[in-house]
Order: structure tokens, then C-alpha cells, then sequence
């Protein structure tokens, strides 16, 4: 019997990909909103294509928004922007 494999769908593009190959952002309790680079921290979480073009789309769809049931300020985007860059650089 194989192992089932947790599929998540990218609030940006919309495909559907393994839980381990996304990116989650969180929003915690305290309305903070930053990427969870383990996947494993409390808080309501969307799930994202390691890249920049997913991330734009997702704020310009509002999908990010949308999923974390919140607005989202320019100065987290701004970061949220900075740290994908920084895991796209890995």
C-alpha cells in the first residue's frame, strides 16, 4: 500500500502540488503574516509556488487575502517578497 501524498493548491496560480514542494504563509493569532519555512507552526496558512510570478499573482488576485481571511499591508508584502527571494536564492 502507498503512502498518500498531502497535495495543496498555489493561491497564486491555482495548481495543485505536493505539501513538501510549496511555500506556506501564515497569518498566527496576533494577525502577523510571514512565511513558515518548516510548515508546521499554528496559525491559518495558504500555500504558495516557491517563485515570484505565484506570489505577485496571489496578491493580485487578492487569493492570498482571500485565504487568510485578512487584509494584507504593503510593508508584509514587501517582506514576504524579500523572503522569497531569499529561498529562491537557495
Amino acid at each position: 500500500m502507498s503512502k498518500k501524498i498531502p497535495m495543496r493548491q498555489c493561491v497564486g496560480c491555482g495548481e495543485m502540488k505536493s505539501k513538501k514542494e510549496m511555500l506556506r504563509v501564515i497569518r498566527t493569532a496576533e494577525d502577523e503574516i510571514f512565511l513558515d519555512a518548516t510548515g508546521k507552526k499554528n496559525g491559518r496558512g495558504a500555500y504558495l509556488c516557491p517563485n515570484e510570478e505565484c506570489l505577485k499573482k496571489a496578491i493580485r488576485a487578492k487569493g492570498l487575502e482571500r485565504s487568510l481571511k485578512t487584509a494584507i499591508p504593503k510593508d508584509v508584502v514587501e517582506n514576504l517578497t524579500k523572503e522569497m527571494e531569499g529561498i529562491a536564492a537557495r
